[in-house]
């Protein structure tokens, strides 16, 4: 682990353990990168529902579904992973079952040969278990980080865990990539690759997060005196907490806006690429493969910038990137041009998303930690929601236009760096230490 310094770790952390906690990241990302972007996003939409008019939005659909779940669920089980102390607990539970449930995706494409709804009612079931537990996993390995690192070296740890993500993301496509060209050399259908790329996402999953369970330690300790209440008064409460402190409450406003926009990227690039630029599958997977590259050296790089020039100033800088690759999207009429506008993507994603990570760990109370990443996480599953039915509605309304779709994914951007202006950065952490 030569990447950063000892000095920026808290005291008796050992680097072993950040490595522990940044392999999850390297374990969940094959997840987001096959399964809700590459692979299976563009096989539901052209397998499961041969390309019905409906199909996109089942896609979408099954998403916010997932998304509404986590959103109003996690807070809670954030709370009670901290009462208990048991945030690696839940962390080994919900990771079991999105495994399960990828894996259980293999099935899908048998069951939708008839034609009926039964494969696609149960693609979409399993979307939804499966996106739930990796959500819930995401926002968990987040509540670590503060625990790791000190709040001047939460840029670079937080970089280092999303850049390692993007390199497990990269190297579960590899693994997918290279069986779907030998399986389309030999005349193979996607019916029978599409399975074999879901058991190893599944697999490469299982096998990294071992790796975390093994070396990262529950640091927290019980909080029995924090009382129990329902998960609708949880979340309620927690709500009600942080509004005392303004410059959080700012920051999750501008994560919804800015993260919609990200959501629009992950879920619908492929279907972009594909319908409105003209690529083919297997070219689409490189392109993936290649924004995740990207995406890869961005949040590397761009964790030692956020702690040298500031993570508010940081951020601002990706959203403008972002606001570039609007633009450029909208306007590309070659596959090369949409090469610049997804390279650009990718360095900005892995960027403001490492950001906003490190952002949540400073303006995050010490003692809430899982609480207060569990209300981060409910504003990007809100973002996950809004993003991706924008763009499904402003598709719809202009007749299949996706060009006006993705240029009108640009206000999410604006909108985001509007609401990144207020936020001060050391009098949030000094209302965060004060929080109890």
């Amino acid at each position: 682990m030569p990447l950063f310094s000892s000095s920026v770790l808290r005291p008796g952390v050992r680097k072993r353990e950040v490595f522990g906690w940044a392999m999850y990241d390297f374990a969940n990302s094959g997840y987001t990168t096959v399964v809700i972007t590459a692979v299976y996003a563009a096989y539901f939409v052209g397998g499961i529902a041969r390309s019905a008019p409906w199909a996109a939005f089942a896609w979408t659909l099954a998403l916010s579904i997932a998304y509404a779940v986590v959103m109003l669920s996690m807070p809670a089980i954030g709370a009670w992973a901290d009462r208990h102390a048991a945030k690696k607990r839940v962390l080994m539970l919900v990771t079991a079952g999105c495994v399960v449930a990828t894996a259980a995706l293999a099935l899908t494409p048998s069951l939708a040969q008839d034609g009926g709804m039964q494969g696609v009612l149960l693609a979409m079931l399993l979307v939804v278990v499966s996106n739930t537990f990796y959500s819930y996993g995401e926002s968990l390995t987040g509540a670590f980080l503060p625990e790791l690192a000190r709040p001047e070296g939460m840029g670079q740890v937080s970089g280092w865990g999303w850049g390692f993500g993007y390199v497990g993301g990269m190297l579960t496509l590899g693994l997918c990539l290279a069986y779907v060209l030998w399986a389309q050399s030999r005349g193979l259908p996607a019916s029978h690759f599409v399975p074999v790329t879901m058991l190893v996402t599944a697999v490469v999953y299982a096998l990294a997060a071992c790796a975390t369970f093994a070396l990262l330690p529950e640091r927290a300790r019980p909080q029995p005196q924090r009382a129990r209440v329902s998960p609708w008064r949880q979340l309620h409460a927690t709500f009600v907490a942080a509004r005392a402190q303004r410059d959080f409450m700012w920051l999750l406003a501008c994560t919804v806006c800015y993260q919609a926009g990200v959501a629009v990227a992950i879920a619908l690039a492929a279907i972009y690429a594909e319908q409105v630029i003209g690529f083919v599958p297997h070219e689409t997977m490189v392109l993936i493969f290649v924004l995740n590259l990207a995406a890869a050296g961005g949040a590397f790089a761009f964790g030692y910038v956020q702690d040298r020039i500031g993570h508010r100033r940081a951020l601002s800088i990706t959203l403008l990137a972002w606001v570039a690759v609007c633009l450029i999207a909208a306007g590309a009429t070659s596959k090369g041009a949409f090469w610049c506008a997804a390279a650009i993507a990718g360095l900005a994603m892995g960027s403001s998303q490492s950001a906003g990570r490190a952002m949540t760990g400073v303006l995050a109370p010490p003692a809430k930690l899982a609480e207060y990443f569990g209300l981060w996480t409910f504003a990007t599953r809100l973002a996950s929601i809004v993003g991706p039915l924008s763009y499904g509605a402003i598709t719809w309304m202009t007749g299949g236009n996706q060009r006006v779709a993705i240029l009108s994914t640009m206000l999410f951007f604006l909108a985001g760096l509007a609401l990144l202006a207020p936020i001060d950065m050391r009098r949030g952490r000094e209302a965060a230490l004060a929080a109890r």
